[in-house]
């Protein structure tokens, strides 16, 4: 099911030179929100340089096995049974995204379920760019009561008609994105880009297949055995003692127990995995013995951010972290 349609609209004259030249505003459903889920619906509004909507286009996808949380996105296997697979999906679904940034709510889920998909189709996502709303709004200082897309979109008196279609949450996120864009614009406020890098770590394992044999039309996760993108495997024990906390200025030292909290450029596995790799424990909590916290918004309210402000545990962006990756101190012997 592909839908395509075509607008045109004016934009404001004057524009910061160094913002994007294009957007395109992504959501998708899903059959969960773990690693080895599958997009089962994907929206794309396409908007120019000043946030001006030029078309859009939506298309189910058949994730051949259980739809997972149907009281949620109302898509059933028997709804999904005759949709495209992702690979067949994909080239049209890539020429939308092409040299434009990539924008959603929560824009680090959407990306991660994109890149994957493209992983598993033995392709890549032509994105080098992402903007969460959520954190744009944070820039833009927004009263907001949470980040919830139904609060962003009543602020800016956007009505939303179905929540969790893919293409409706599309449109709602793409009609409070302009004003949010305009706004920073007027304000000269950065637009907080990260980086995507595409998956090169695949693993085909099968599935059960989509249909009345994976449950009929489904509504939880118990009637099939996710397959994954990527083979599973239990990280080895850091073999060096904490030296203690980082401090500014000093390198890292091998032993130290790292913390990640938000969203990164850099998928948080990988990232996890160079960190293990140079010696480093990665710790899954914050405590009073974490060395350092790793994160894009240190202002976010997450638990490990809130901890590590009671605790005092030094925090980084993952900019200033992949630097200190560089030369990590050896432990002691």
């Amino acid at each position: 099911m592909l839908e395509d349609h075509t607008t045109t609209a004016s934009s404001p004259t004057e524009w910061p030179t160094a913002y994007p030249q294009g957007y395109a505003v992504v959501d998708v459903e899903t059959t969960g929100l773990a690693r080895d889920d599958r997009i089962i619906s994907a929206a794309v509004y396409r908007l120019d340089a000043r946030g001006e909507v030029e078309d859009h286009w939506y298309t189910l996808v058949n994730p051949q096995r259980d739809p997972g949380p149907v009281w949620i996105h109302g898509l059933t296997s028997d709804v999904l049974e005759g949709a495209p697979l992702f690979r067949e999906v994909a080239a049209e679904f890539a020429a939308r995204l092409d040299g434009r940034v990539l924008v959603a709510h929560n824009a680090v889920f959407d990306w991660q379920m994109i890149a994957r998909e493209y992983a598993r189709a033995e392709r890549e996502a032509p994105v080098r760019q992402r903007l969460c709303t959520i954190a744009l709004s944070k820039e833009l200082g927004l009263p907001l009561p949470n980040h919830k897309l139904e609060s962003l979109a009543a602020h800016f008196g956007v009505v939303q008609q179905r929540a969790h279609h893919a293409l409706d949450d599309a449109r709602v996120l793409a009609e409070a994105f302009r004003p949010s864009l305009r706004a920073a614009a007027a304000g000269g406020v950065r637009l907080p880009l990260l980086e995507c890098r595409p998956l090169t770590e695949w693993a085909d394992r099968p599935a059960p297949l989509i249909g009345r044999q994976a449950g009929g039309a489904g509504g939880g996760y118990g009637s099939y055995r996710p397959g994954s993108w990527r083979p599973s495997r239990k990280r080895p024990a850091c073999p060096h003692p904490n030296p203690g906390r980082y401090e500014d200025g000093k390198r890292l030292k091998q032993g130290m127990r790292v913390a990640f909290s938000g969203d990164t450029s850099v998928e948080r596995d990988l990232l996890e995995d160079r960190a293990a790799e140079a010696g480093l424990h990665v710790a899954t909590s914050l405590s009073r013995l974490t060395s350092l916290l790793v994160t894009n918004d240190p202002d976010s309210g997450t638990s490990k951010v809130v901890k590590a402000r009671q605790f005092g545990t030094p925090v980084v962006d993952e900019a200033a972290f992949g630097q200190l990756l560089r030369d990590v101190e050896p432990a002691d012997e």
